[in-house]
């Protein structure tokens, strides 16, 4: 509701009022973590037979026994496997360890100290800018700030970045060398790119000769529901332009198989591949392998893969509707509250204006913990205070139901001490 319409003794002992309905809640003692976007138990436990696949495998693939050194970019099987689920040449794929985090972090470091397939160091450089689409992804924006890279924030629209901001940025300005994106079912605000936007970034014209994409497309199996929506192929359409030289892609089993134990790829260019891997070369003699073989044996292709998914699907897609039923009860047709729906990934994006520090910090007293507000921007600065990232997978259905009465409550309590403050401090 619009609670300036409110007299102020009327809206104080509505605020009373609700101050009562959230102490009762906060007496239930519950411990709701909600920072962060993992799998649960359910989750998990779905990937343990790939283990004994592995076991009944003997360590065995048509190149031999796999538990030694060697093949810097990957098991064959595993490439082939992430060609096959990103529709990719197995050329265009290298195979790590479980972090996609982790090959990020390790590009913009080779970037700084040895350039970018023969450019300038980054780090000679007087200034290095990266194009930083928000809300987003809070490691992306992390990784820049300990790098010293200095970020710009552009605003995330329903269909991706806004390109017409992108393009004036990346055309006008070489020391901008990067975007990071998440394509499909974006990090938090669950939007997936169109068709115009992949192809935009792809033919744009970029001042800087080493501009990269950083394509993080973390989610491309991780649909809710049958319907899912397609994100075009950039390798398609940055192969039809000439630039194939401007993409790199991400991809990790993490919310797969097991965060701790997934694997990880990375996907670009052929020349892009042999950049990296003439770093790689001193600093590993090979990935894990072994874990490597085990998702082979049981994720084997997109078609097995996404029957997998299915079942994660059926575990979280309660946990979503518990969330939307509960928002959509308290707040449908308010213009004040809004939130995204999404149709696959592992967030639901809150927006409520000049409120989600409060709102963020009452929940926390109450025992259910969200990302710190502001966390989803660049240096942590929401200009409008509004966005609180929600990840519903890992508690339980009741304890959501928990967790978003006590939100609803403290949304309510935050936007009336806010028109008590603004409207009737004097």
């Amino acid at each position: 509701m619009d609670y300036k319409v409110l007299g102020k003794q009327q809206l104080e002992e509505t605020l009373a009022s609700e101050r009562k309905v959230f102490k009762k809640l906060q007496k239930t003692g519950r411990s709701i973590d909600m920072t962060r976007g993992r799998p649960c138990k359910e989750q998990l436990d779905l990937a343990i037979p790939m283990f004994q696949l592995l076991v009944d495998a003997n360590f065995q693939t048509a190149a031999g026994d796999i538990r030694n050194y060697g093949m810097p970019d990957g098991l064959k099987e595993a490439r082939e496997m992430f060609a096959s689920i990103y529709d990719v040449r197995i050329e265009e794929v290298l195979v790590a360890d479980n972090s996609s985090l982790s090959i990020m972090y390790d590009l913009l470091q080779f970037a700084k100290q040895f350039g970018v397939m023969g450019s300038t160091p980054w780090n000679k450089l007087p200034k290095v800018k990266f194009i930083c689409p928000a809300p987003g992804y809070d490691r992306h924006f992390s990784i820049c700030e300990v790098l010293g890279i200095e970020m710009i924030t552009i605003p995330m629209l329903d269909d991706g970045p806004d390109m017409d901001m992108v393009e004036a940025l990346v055309k006008g300005d070489e020391s901008v060398k990067g975007i990071w994106c998440i394509p499909k079912y974006s990090n938090p605000t669950g939007i997936t790119y169109s068709d115009k936007v992949v192809e935009r970034l792809a033919t744009m014209q970029t001042a800087a000769s080493d501009f990269r994409i950083f394509w993080d497309n973390a989610y491309a199996m991780h649909t809710l529901y049958e319907n899912d929506v397609k994100l075009k192929n950039i390798f398609d359409v940055a192969r039809k332009a000439g630039t194939l030289d401007r993409v790199y892609q991400f991809a990790s089993t993490s919310k797969i198989t097991l965060a701790s134990a997934g694997i990880a790829a990375f996907m670009a260019s052929e020349t892009n591949i042999a950049d990296i891997k003439s770093k790689y070369f001193f600093k590993t003699i090979g990935p894990n392998k072994t874990v490597q073989l085990a998702h082979v044996l049981y994720m084997k292709n997109r078609e097995n893969t996404a029957k997998i998914m299915k079942q994660h699907a059926d575990i979280i897609r309660p946990k979503f509707e518990a969330v939307e039923a509960k928002l959509a009860e308290a707040f449908t047709d308010d213009e004040y509250v809004k939130w995204s729906k999404p149709n696959g990934g592992y967030f639901i994006s809150l927006n409520i204006k000049s409120c989600a520090k409060r709102i963020v910090e009452l929940a926390n007293e109450a025992g259910v913990k969200f990302t710190g507000a502001g966390a989803t921007f660049p240096y942590k600065l929401d200009d409008h205070n509004q966005n609180i990232r929600i990840a519903p997978t890992v508690p339980t259905v009741d304890e959501l139901n928990v967790a978003m009465d006590i939100l609803v409550s403290a949304i309510k309590i935050a936007r009336m001490e806010l028109v008590l403050e603004k409207c009737f401090s004097n």
